[in-house]
């Protein structure tokens, strides 16, 4: 049985209920678990024998990040000139014909490299989006490359059925049909789903968007997935855009559409939510339902500012997301709960004056910046990229740190540059105001993935070379 000892470290912040945050402590790794978490000096005897020692003195400890949703194969068309200035549906239209050339390798490639870049800005689990399936393209491909880059995953297998000569936005050419969409998520579901506490790999099924498939199969795909006791994942109110195509399609909000399909509880999440309106809000409260909260990409493409705070304050799960990196044209996990916590102190001040009930019964007005800086706090923002994303996910095991739970967690160098005269005040604070850019170790279910800021799974440099190789061919094939 393989030991570990997080030994001596500065601060972990463990992310617990009391958000409890230790110094001068230690973690000690059993196997894949953890075994003890605490004060240095009440160390177990047998936790200074471990197989692998790292010092800490000079690092902040938190829960591995979770990202809860992206699409990784856009690593391959970053930055692409034509949809620099869209907004989501131009942007959609002008990349669906690049995406069609999307090859199995392409797919296996840019998930390593995605996930080398959440690897490496502290992400130990992550979701992914893949909804096109051209030119032979399974989801075998992308969980055959996490298992390779050692990511703990959750694989959606999504689905676009509803091309443009029935009224959809993608063209017919990267749609499939609803009968081959639901055998094939059956097969992706029964050969590499796990249910066990730990799992390394899980399926959930995820048709794109209300854009892009049909009522039938958004209704057969929830059933499906409650057969086989899997999560569900799709796009909800992104922009305004979304909202409009809902009224004239279907007479009815995007919230109200997934309520009539069964879209709504605790084994489904949303990403963005962007235009969730209090109605909306309230539903998702009540069922329990999940937001993968998506600040990056939401201002890339000019979507909005999503009400978080009023989902939090409403008792919604809330987790983070990088999108997808042609949408965000990024993927560092760090960066993405920064902008989540300076987005929402800007869409506080943004908003019209409203009346509140207070717990005394007392109605009082409220103007946009009452809260100001306090509508997101920094420990609020690392709450969404840690527990929130594992409570999005349905992961009991990950999210925080204490005896038993999962050996996810990562260690930030204070003694670098970008914590400069920040760690020494609030370390916690300092890594999300002043954003570390890499994480010095990263360990996913007790295996040390990122030692001394490298990746050690794969070998870098010639993945980034067969990668941009890649990119190049898929744009100028289009």
């Amino acid at each position: 049985m393989a030991t570990l000892l997080i030994h001596n470290a500065h601060t972990i912040a463990t992310q617990d209920n009391a958000r409890s945050e230790l110094r001068d402590a230690s973690i000690y790794i059993r196997d894949n678990t953890i075994a003890y978490i605490g004060s240095s000096e009440d160390l177990p005897a047998q936790a200074l024998q471990a197989d692998q020692v790292i010092d800490a003195r000079q690092h902040l400890v938190t829960p591995g990040l979770v990202n809860t949703h992206h699409h990784m194969y856009q690593s391959l068309t970053r930055a692409i000139p034509s949809v620099q200035n869209a907004e989501l549906f131009g942007w959609l239209r002008g990349l669906y014909p690049i995406w069609s050339g999307l090859t199995p390798d392409m797919v296996h490639v840019s998930t390593q490299v995605a996930m080398a870049e959440l690897l490496l800005s502290g992400c130990t689990t992550s979701s992914d989006h893949l909804y096109i399936y051209p030119n032979g393209v399974r989801l075998d491909d992308s969980i055959e490359a996490a298992r390779q880059i050692g990511m703990r995953f959750v694989a959606t297998r999504g689905s676009m059925s509803v091309g443009q000569s029935q009224g959809g936005l993608p063209p017919d050419r990267v749609v499939e049909n609803e009968a081959f969409i639901l055998k094939d998520t059956q097969r992706v579901i029964e050969a590499f789903h796990d249910a066990s506490f730990g799992a390394m790999t899980q399926v959930a099924v995820a048709p794109c968007s209300p854009f892009s498939v049909s009522r039938d199969l958004m209704r057969l795909s929830a059933e499906l997935a409650r057969t086989h006791q899997v999560r569900l994942h799709t796009h909800l109110a992104e922009n305004d855009h979304d909202l409009a195509y809902s009224r004239e399609k279907f007479g009815c909000t995007p919230t109200q559409y997934a309520q009539d399909l069964g879209w709504l509880g605790p084994d489904v999440w949303h990403a963005h939510c962007v235009k969730l309106d209090a109605e909306g809000i309230s539903l998702f409260a009540a069922t329990r339902t999940g937001v993968a909260h998506c600040p990056c990409s939401n201002m890339r493409l000019s979507s909005g500012i999503a009400p978080i705070r009023r989902m939090l304050d409403a008792g919604v799960a809330v987790g983070l997301g990088v999108d997808g990196s042609a949408s965000n044209d990024a993927a560092h996990m760090v960066n993405e709960a920064r902008q989540a916590l300076l987005l929402a102190r800007v869409g506080r001040a943004m908003q019209a004056p409203e009346e509140r009930t207070l717990p005394s019964g007392e109605r009082k007005t409220f103007f946009g910046c009452d809260l100001g800086p306090a509508e997101m706090t920094a420990r609020d923002a690392l709450h969404l990229a840690t527990r929130g994303g594992a409570q999005v996910l349905g992961r009991t095991d990950i999210g925080h740190l204490a005896i038993g739970m999962c050996a996810d967690l990562v260690l930030f160098d204070l003694n670098t540059l970008s914590f400069a005269g920040g760690a020494v005040h609030d370390p916690v604070g300092a890594l999300l105001l002043c954003g570390s850019p890499h994480t010095d170790y990263a360990i996913v279910n007790g295996r040390v993935v990122v030692q001394q800021g490298e990746l050690v799974t794969l070998e870098l440099g010639p993945l980034l070379e067969r990668h941009n190789s890649l990119a190049w061919q898929l744009a100028q094939s289009a």
